[in-house]
């Protein structure tokens, strides 16, 4: 593991969620996108005194031209210019291969997630247990998927439900895999909501956290109305503790520096100091307002026993 990662304030996935658990709110996990928007993330969470998961999927890694390495240097040299102090994760998010997987590993990535949920039920066990072996011996938490999350590009049909997750196979899934962390569908989607509307099936969320006490996480939480996504936090038990944030972020950034379509990073980067700064004040006000207003965890950085400084 590389020395950067001993910072005592980048912890894992596992440790944060327990105190997001514990206390009924939610631990946003923040996508930039861009390796100039990673600053704006850092210090909304800093200045709202939040607990953060920074994260990247292996698909956004593609589309906006970044490697593991890229994203994971530009992170902690950010923590360490800007001082950041309160407790962060930096996390792969959706990721099918484990090539990038042991990549982002090895560049100081201290949480990763595979999703195999469209390969059978079997297939997802055996491929994620792989995970979790590798992951755990590395000191790295691990989250995976069970249930299929949709997107909001076409129209809910009646029968979406065979996608969900499956309360029965959750409780197998978590005892046969060792995983840290599990994404749930439940309603919903990846995306922005124009043709379909978001719900959550509280009751098969409680229904899973009665048979197993993994930490759940929702996908899809832009666009989700804030009431029925609190309500998730504070289920009986134990609820949601991490909600995925990307869409949201990049909209922010388009609209605050003129554009309407997605650049690569190197683009980004090429922006002048002008526009980066716009394009990140208007990021560090839309991660401001899902930590205070959406999520509850402005304020509980203090839960945890870590510093920078230490």
């Amino acid at each position: 593991m590389p020395q950067k990662t001993k910072r005592p304030n980048v912890i894992t996935l596992k440790k944060i969620l327990e105190m997001s658990e514990k206390h009924k709110y939610a631990t946003g996990s923040f996508s930039p996108r861009y390796t100039p928007m990673i600053v704006p993330v850092l210090l909304a969470g800093q200045k709202t005194s939040s607990p953060l998961i920074v994260q990247i999927s292996q698909k956004e890694l593609e589309r906006y031209g970044i490697t593991p390495y890229e994203f994971a240097d530009e992170f902690y040299r950010q923590i360490e210019e800007l001082s950041i102090t309160v407790p962060v994760v930096l996390h792969l998010d959706h990721t099918k291969t484990l090539k990038t997987i042991h990549e982002a590993i090895d560049a100081g990535f201290t949480s990763v997630m595979i999703d195999a949920s469209e390969k059978s039920f079997e297939e997802n066990v055996k491929i994620t247990k792989q995970v979790v072996e590798f992951a755990h011996a590395n000191g790295v938490s691990v989250e995976a998927e069970l249930g299929m999350i949709g997107t909001t590009d076409f129209i809910e049909t009646d029968k979406d439900e065979e996608l969900y997750t499956d309360p029965n196979e959750a409780e197998a899934f978590v005892k046969q895999t060792g995983v840290d962390a599990l994404a749930v569908s439940c309603g919903t989607a990846h995306g922005v909501y124009m043709v379909r509307e978001p719900k959550i099936d509280y009751q098969r969320l409680a229904a899973i956290r009665e048979l197993t006490n993994v930490h759940l996480v929702l996908h899809g939480g832009s666009g989700v109305p804030i009431e029925m996504m609190q309500n998730a936090f504070q289920l009986p038990g134990g609820g949601v503790s991490k909600v995925n944030i990307a869409t949201d972020l990049e909209l922010s950034l388009l609209h605050a520096i003129g554009r309407e379509e997605s650049m690569t990073d190197i683009e980004c980067k090429g922006l002048s100091a002008e526009v980066i700064q716009e394009g990140r004040v208007a990021v560090e006000r839309t991660v401001t307002e899902k930590i205070t207003q959406f999520l509850l965890s402005d304020h509980k950085a203090n839960h945890f026993q870590v510093s920078a400084q230490e």
